[in-house]
């Protein structure tokens, strides 16, 4: 018997049942190929799911756990990797200010976990070099680094008090992408499209826009099908999806369907489920559909110029971002799932006034500017828009004019999807060291995200290596305060 089992059930034989290979399956089942074809139409309308455990088709629940019930129908993770400064940002501390180049009072000292917080609560502390000011009806104070976010204010949900105990980069991204810091588990957005699938059949359910380590948008092991189709340049779209001059689609028709008949024919021969295969099976099947539909999606040199100008695309300095996320707008807005825009450079060791300045003037009018499309467009509410790094940065200075990485205590908002705006939720002491009040780990944050999107975290799983695997690896609890 496959060790792989339905996301909603565990499958338990007799002692004396002999286990029966997939093709035995289908045969007694009277599901002969022909049959199989009937079933992948049906999938299509959605009538039906297939169960990745069997290979088998099973009708849809409506009321099952796996049918979205969430005011969100889509995720934007605008991840913004090295680790922006959560004091430079969203979280004021006044203390800091008037400690301006003192050592950290033992009294704050005391507060910190056995994380690399401890270690630099030696160093002398550095004031903010950027100005607070409350802004919004909610009066929620956001730093003079994002102007044009800051206007958006009263529809963000600020979780100030997020916390786990790694202080390398790349763990602390897979922690905030996955889960854990290993990198051998399937990412969020893995994990939604699993879940969920997708509104839209002939794009992917799950996209990347830059770079990313591949555990960041990685499926895992869950089936390959699941892990994010990386996008580089949102002009040219998916890489290597245009065909040849030389070739017309009715031709690449018929080599793909060449293609599956040899597949098919080696899948019966195995005798059993090879979810590998299955996904590059289904995988031909979405590359035709997306070359014959994708490029509408991508052609954004199409929109009013209004419309770029709000993203920041006349700018040069902005516009690579500003296309991102201009994409992910387009890309949700045609039923993608889960879309992950990765911008780099937050990781100021030193010099962190030009260093965040430079990343604050790549990222915070298109992040505006994606805010303010998705609600006149009325897709906020279905949208959930997630904005965050891997951890914060610590009150204490490196290097004269710097930051180094502090979990300890540090800063995501979410908007729309549900989550209620003007709101602020958990806090750090005095200077921003540590969480102090409601700290969060991202395991909680991940099964909030699902909870927006209609999922039960348990109700999602699957079976690998003999353990029942859920989106966050442990049961975690939801932040219900987002939606309050």
């Amino acid at each position: 018997m496959s060790s792989n089992m339905d996301r909603n059930s565990t499958a338990i034989l007799p002692m004396n049942a002999t286990p029966m290979t997939r093709r035995q399956v289908l045969e007694r089942s009277g599901l002969g190929l022909g049959s199989l074809a009937l079933w992948s139409l049906l999938m299509e309308d959605g009538l039906v799911r297939a169960k990745e455990s069997e290979g088998l088709p099973v009708p849809i629940d409506p009321n099952g756990p796996i049918d979205p019930k969430g005011r969100a129908k889509s995720v934007i993770f605008l991840f913004m990797a090295g680790g922006p400064s959560h004091i430079d940002t969203f979280d004021p501390k006044p203390e800091l200010t008037r400690l301006d180049g003192q050592e950290t009072p033992e009294s704050i000292q005391k507060l910190f976990k056995r994380t690399a917080t401890m270690g630099n609560g030696t160093r002398k502390l550095m004031a903010c070099p950027f100005e607070f000011k409350q802004r919004g009806e909610s009066g929620l104070p956001v730093s003079s680094l994002l102007p044009h976010t800051a206007e958006h204010v009263d529809d963000l949900c600020i979780i100030r008090s997020m916390q786990h105990d790694t202080i390398i980069h790349v763990p602390g991204q897979y922690m905030l992408t996955t889960g854990t810091i290993v990198g051998d588990r399937p990412s969020l957005g893995a994990w939604s499209v699993y879940g969920l699938g997708s509104d839209n059949k002939d794009l992917p359910g799950f996209v990347l826009l830059g770079e990313a380590p591949r555990p960041a948008y990685g499926a895992g092991f869950l089936p390959a099908q699941y892990q994010g189709t990386k996008i580089v340049d949102p002009r040219q779209g998916i890489p290597n999806i245009r065909l040849p001059k030389t070739v017309s689609e009715t031709r690449r028709r018929e080599q793909l369907g060449l293609i599956d008949r040899f597949n098919r024919r080696h899948l019966e021969r195995l005798g059993e489920t090879d979810l590998e295969l299955e996904a590059r099976i289904r995988s031909y099947e979405l590359s035709f559909r997306m070359q014959a539909n994708s490029p509408a999606a991508f052609a954004i040199d199409g929109e009013s110029v209004k419309t770029k100008e709000l993203y920041g695309l006349h700018d040069g300095t902005a516009a690579p971002v500003g296309a991102q996320c201009l994409l992910a707008r387009r890309l949700v807005e045609r039923g993608v799932r889960f879309v992950q825009i990765w911008v780099d450079g937050w990781d100021s060791h030193s010099n962190l006034k030009g260093g965040h300045e430079s990343c604050a003037a790549r990222s915070d009018r298109p992040v505006a500017g994606l805010l303010a499309d998705l609600k006149q467009r009325g897709l906020l509410d279905s949208t959930l828009v997630v904005w965050g790094g891997e951890f914060g940065r610590t009150p204490g200075a490196e290097g004269g004019n710097g930051r180094d990485h502090s979990p300890g205590g540090f800063t995501i908002w979410l908007a729309g999807g549900g989550a209620k705006g003007g709101q602020i939720i958990g806090e750090t002491d005095a200077v921003g060291y540590t969480a102090i009040d409601r700290p969060i780990h991202p395991n909680s944050l991940h099964a909030t995200i699902l909870h927006a999107l209609g999922v039960d975290q348990t109700a999602v799983s699957f079976v690998h290596n003999g353990r029942k695997e859920i989106p966050t690896f442990v049961e975690s609890d939801v932040v219900h305060d987002v939606f309050a």
